[in-house]
């Protein structure tokens, strides 16, 4: 692995627990729309990252044959609504969103499930910046030493 790998390894595991951290805060954001433009409640977004892999196919296949794992970082792959939760029904009939019987739906946006998932993202973070620092040290003391001599 070259000097720069962890690098880039880190900064991208960085950019992308940052990116998740901004679509955490769109949803704790959006807790009370009950409306968007296409008028329905806001849906929770979630981000799904996936290993950056700049090999060609067939290094892939040989160094998996080998049993050689070459890390290149990790890239986001998309934001998702989630649609496997169900929004909140609440009883309010003077809210302008209510139906007939005087329920509104709200975003299936959970403040405790934003907020953990905020700690995890601000954690993974924190271990990407604590790993980065650590190789841009590795690679000060070995330029130290060269140029000790």
């Amino acid at each position: 692995m070259g000097m720069f790998t962890a690098f880039d390894i880190n900064a991208s595991g960085m950019t992308a627990e940052r990116y998740r951290m901004d679509i955490i805060s769109q949803n704790v954001a959006n807790t009370n729309t009950t409306r968007t433009e296409d008028g329905t409640p806001y849906r929770r977004k979630v981000v799904v990252f996936e290993e950056k892999n700049s090999q060609a196919p067939f290094r892939q296949v040989l160094n998996k044959a080998r049993g050689v794992y070459n890390g290149t970082g990790v890239k986001v792959t998309g934001v998702y609504e989630d649609t496997w939760t169900e929004g909140n029904k609440v009883y309010d009939p003077s809210h302008p969103d209510a139906d007939e019987n005087g329920y509104v739906m709200y975003p299936n946006v959970s403040a405790i499930t934003e907020m953990t998932n905020l700690i995890d993202a601000s954690r993974a973070y924190q271990a990407n910046a604590t790993a980065f620092n650590a190789s841009k040290s590795i690679a000060t003391t070995g330029l130290n030493l060269l140029n000790s001599q």
